[in-house]
């Protein structure tokens, strides 16, 4: 008798879209500038004073009267960053400044000091020879300039990095709202499973998925949660999915989601909540499922991956972080996509669209990305993913793509 599955085919494009429409951005929350960098804003920042706040040289050299020309003139003072000048500059005198200082009242521009002397005279004040003419507001940074009061420094969506984490503490932002990284829990499947350093009895083999997701996890800006290993028992995946559904926002389940009699992902996640799809028309990852929860502390994501190595990491890559990056504040979740030309001919599948691992680099040459791949594409082949980072969106159809041909790639990793 052949099994059939009760859940329909869907594509890779349906299947990502039911699952961005169920992710939910939590509320956000102040955070302190050393607890944000790679959180998205959840609100805009506007600054509450000019930057700078006063006229500032650019350069180490002389403030001048621009229309004074070239010429010897009295030094009535030095003004250094950080302080005010408590002198002013009067038409035919000059005054030393260095980079940053306040501009003295009077002086409307700067000299370099590369074009400037001070002469060897017994003169009080001491003379000073410009050798430059200047034009007024040359080497002289405006208030304003950089950054006007009440000017948006930063929209809320945008990803704090270091440069815009340093924008926010030159305009005096102590703490911003940011939206929190999402707890993103992972719990392995199967009696067969030990843990890795456990040596394996007869027909058991070392937990690797469990330990792979949660480094993926903390390097796409979830925060993972480790549940350890259940067996292939109703009760004890249950208490094991109650408390991922407790701690997490995102439960990741490994194994135990194809149609064979101890796979009992899928019906404890039909008791549990709602099934939004158990089947993708793709390779590798067919079975990879997608349910929502209802609990007390609010709506959870539930992906059941598939067991094979490689085939759970394609589908967390395709899935999974898109529907992290929404809860997480991305204005756009989706894996960044380029095109590449194919280094070696691949062939294609007649029945599903293939998501090929492969190394991408840049051709000075061809002015392109070109895809390598990296070999053995079977799912259970761990080290198919290990140089990858990215999946090539291979078309379903019969026959081969040549080399060069051209074809769109998901980035995984650095490029």
């Amino acid at each position: 008798m052949t099994t059939r599955s009760p859940y329909s085919m869907l594509s890779v494009e349906d299947a990502l879209n039911v699952t961005l429409a169920q992710a939910r951005l939590p509320a956000p929350e102040r955070r302190p500038l050393s607890r944000v960098r790679g959180a998205i804003l959840a609100a805009d920042i506007a600054a509450q004073e000019p930057l700078p706040p006063f006229p500032a040289s650019t350069k180490d050299g002389y403030a001048v009267v621009a229309a004074d020309g070239p010429g010897d003139y009295p030094m009535v003072g030095e003004v250094s960053a950080g302080a005010l000048a408590d002198f002013a500059v009067e038409p035919g005198t000059v005054a030393y400044i260095t980079t940053g200082a306040p501009l003295p009242e009077g002086a409307d521009a700067v000299v370099m000091i590369e074009e400037t002397e001070r002469l060897e005279t017994d003169a009080d004040p001491p003379l000073v020879r410009i050798r430059q003419q200047v034009q007024t507001g040359d080497d002289v940074r405006p208030v304003g300039v950089d950054v006007k009061a009440g000017q948006t420094v930063l929209a809320a969506g945008e990803r704090l990095d270091p440069a815009e984490i340093g924008l926010l503490a030159t305009a005096g932002i102590v703490d911003v709202p940011v939206f929190p990284r999402p707890k993103v829990a992972v719990l392995s499947t199967g009696d067969e499973l030990v843990e890795p350093g456990e040596p394996p009895g007869p027909g058991q083999i070392r937990d690797s998925n469990r330990a792979m997701l949660l480094a993926a996890i903390g390097a796409v800006g979830g925060e993972p949660v480790d549940l350890g290993i259940s067996g292939d028992t109703q009760e004890a995946l249950e208490a094991r999915v109650e408390q991922g559904l407790e701690q997490a926002d995102i439960l990741l389940t490994s194994g135990g989601v194809s149609m064979g009699d101890l796979d009992l992902v899928k019906p404890l996640l039909e008791h549990a909540g709602t099934v939004h799809y158990g089947r993708v028309r793709m390779k590798p990852g067919k079975p990879v499922t997608f349910a929502t929860a209802e609990v007390e502390q609010g709506r959870r994501l539930v992906f059941g991956l598939p067991g094979n190595p490689v085939s759970s990491l394609v589908t967390f890559y395709l899935f999974v972080v898109p529907a992290l990056r929404k809860m997480a504040g991305w204005p756009d979740p989706r894996l960044r996509q380029v095109q590449a030309r194919l280094a070696q001919p691949l062939p294609l599948d007649a029945f599903r669209p293939e998501y090929h691992r492969a190394t991408l680099s840049w051709d000075a040459e061809q002015a392109c990305f070109v895809a390598a791949s990296t070999g053995s594409q079977i799912s259970s082949r761990l080290l198919s993913m290990r140089s990858a980072n990215a999946l090539l969106a291979l078309p379903q159809r019969e026959g081969v793509m040549a080399a060069g041909e051209a074809v769109d790639a998901l980035l995984i990793g650095e490029l």
